[in-house]
């Protein structure tokens, strides 16, 4: 499917007709998006079978698994990312439409997020009281995820875009994001541990919502820069 015509219009449209295909042609291959969310919810699954399912041991492994997973989820389908919009011609145009690749990008990035990180963010909860979290965290569990995966797929982009032009740069790209993605796991981990002991919870989130922010800064710059060379 090729993109939409964008020249002429203004930055914001341009975006969201961006995202309106993007959405159209996620919903038609499920599969992809999918996949994660079934990775997520099996390794979080195998977690408790490999360890005493006494319920305090799981309370107190259930942050680190939970965001484990949900990382290495994220990592599955951000291969796809701009490996079909770069094989057939479709980030070219975008990179000569005249409109801020950047912001293009950045509209990809929030598809991509749709797709695979929400999905995440909304089963957490679920996987995080199947391990023992009892149920006034869920609000603090969920902002956290929301939060902390926004981030990661920002951070994910850059990889992506710099991993564009390698037939087989999965495990490149895997070397490239985890690294910048271990603060994200950090602080998200400590905040769903706060949420689920039913303790302020402030401080982490707001080092996770100041990487976000960054993320969403500098992230669009970066990908757009490294698309740019892989198409030169």
């Amino acid at each position: 499917m090729s993109v939409p015509a964008i020249k002429g219009v203004s930055p914001g449209r341009a975006g969201w007709l961006l995202v309106q295909r993007d959405l159209r042609l996620g919903l038609r291959r499920p599969g992809e998006w999918l996949q994660p969310l079934i990775f997520f919810f099996v390794v979080t699954t195998l977690f408790p079978l490999a360890t005493d399912p006494e319920l305090s041991r799981l309370r107190d492994m259930a942050p680190g698994a939970l965001w484990v997973a949900a990382l290495l989820s994220s990592l599955l389908a951000l291969e796809l990312l701009f490996r079909e919009d770069g094989q057939d011609g479709t980030l070219e145009q975008l990179a000569v439409s005249g409109l801020p690749l950047p912001w293009l990008l950045l509209a990809k990035t929030c598809v991509h997020w749709l797709l695979t990180g929400l999905p995440l963010v909304l089963a957490g909860p679920l996987v995080a009281t199947a391990l023992g979290a009892p149920y006034a965290s869920i609000p603090g569990v969920f902002a956290a995820l929301l939060v902390g995966s926004s981030a990661l797929s920002l951070i994910g982009a850059v990889g992506a875009a710099l991993t564009l032009g390698l037939r087989r740069g999965g495990v490149l790209l895997a070397l490239l994001v985890l690294p910048l993605a271990v603060p994200v796991l950090i602080f998200g981990a400590r905040a769903t541990s706060l949420a689920m002991a039913q303790e302020p919870m402030a401080a982490p989130m707001y080092l996770l919502a100041a990487i976000a922010v960054l993320s969403a800064t500098l992230a669009p710059l970066a990908a757009a820069a490294a698309v740019r060379i892989s198409l030169e």
